[in-house]
């Protein structure tokens, strides 16, 4: 498998270049999900990165360079069909209520 060294922005991870895996088209993944595991034994919190385009410092650069910028909410990426259920609201109470409680 071919990898290339990309460097990534923001977030923990900020100012580090690692080796991400190439898919068949020879592009980097779109996002890139690292897994931090939690001191006190806890579900492990995932760190979400999107690919965007680097910018490029010379006149002869060929093909595009890749970078990853960090993002903080860490949407689900991929398309969204007519089909899909639409994305739960992150102010959305568990349950599908709302926020009020009738005592």
């Amino acid at each position: 498998m071919k990898s290339e060294d990309t460097p990534f922005v923001g977030g923990p991870l900020d100012g580090r270049v690692l080796p991400v895996l190439l898919g068949i088209t020879g592009h980097p993944p779109k996002t890139y999900r690292v897994p931090v595991p939690d001191a006190a034994g806890g579900p492990p919190t995932v760190l979400v990165y999107r690919r965007v385009p680097r910018p490029h410092g010379g006149r002869f650069a060929l093909g595009h360079k890749w970078q990853y910028e960090f993002d903080p909410e860490g949407r689900a990426g991929g398309p969204r069909w007519p089909w899909s259920k639409p994305a739960p609201k992150p102010d959305a109470a568990p349950g599908g209520k709302g926020g009020t409680t009738d005592g």
